[in-house]
């Protein structure tokens, strides 16, 4: 019989808090009272997306993402998803060639010169930050990105003369989206 992995304490920890916020969405939407008393459900609370102490909130914009192949670096890091968001509009996405597994480079240009782009916020142990931003490969590398609300965050950026050539992929609006529309028309 094959060996199964046990999960990491951060992957299990995840896994639970994605089953309890489904278990309580769920709940909220039956719209039953509370248990033999009959009284009415109170209203959700928002959960909290901010990262807690000790732990540095890092945007990611391409093959980091949820379900994308090198999602596994974030996660083995401690890593825990936050939320979807987007960029101001001060950015745009350019496929990096030659990259493998295949990514995008988040360029900040003039302040309305680009587009939202999607991003995914990550909330990441800040001892575990220097190491995993010690194996971002060039022409990447970790800035402050400004987030669509204002908020700024760490995230992965590219140096500008990398997109030199690169095929501008803003228009998509983030690279889970690029990469449907690359699926459809290969």
């Amino acid at each position: 019989m094959p060996e199964r992995c046990a999960p990491t304490t951060a992957t299990a920890i995840s896994l639970s808090a994605a089953l309890a916020a489904l278990g309580r969405a769920f709940h909220a939407d039956t719209a039953l009272p509370l248990g033999a008393t009959g009284k009415a459900q109170p209203p959700l609370a928002a959960i909290s997306t901010l990262a807690a102490d000790g732990e540095i909130a890092f945007a990611v914009v391409g093959a980091h993402l949820s379900g994308m192949p090198l999602n596994r670096e974030l996660t083995s890091s401690g890593a825990r998803f936050l939320e979807e968001s987007a960029t101001a509009a001060d950015y745009r996405l350019f496929l990096l060639p030659g990259s493998a597994p295949p990514k995008p480079g988040l360029l900040r240009v003039h302040a309305g010169g680009g587009i939202a782009i999607a991003v995914e916020i990550w909330a990441m142990p800040a001892a575990d930050f220097g190491p995993f931003v010690a194996t971002v490969p060039p022409p990447l590398s970790i800035g402050t990105l400004t987030l669509a609300d204002g908020r700024k965050v760490k995230g992965f950026l590219v140096e500008a003369a990398a997109t030199q050539g690169a095929r501008d992929i803003s228009a998509s609006g983030g690279w889970r989206a690029f990469m449907a529309q690359a699926k459809v028309s290969a």
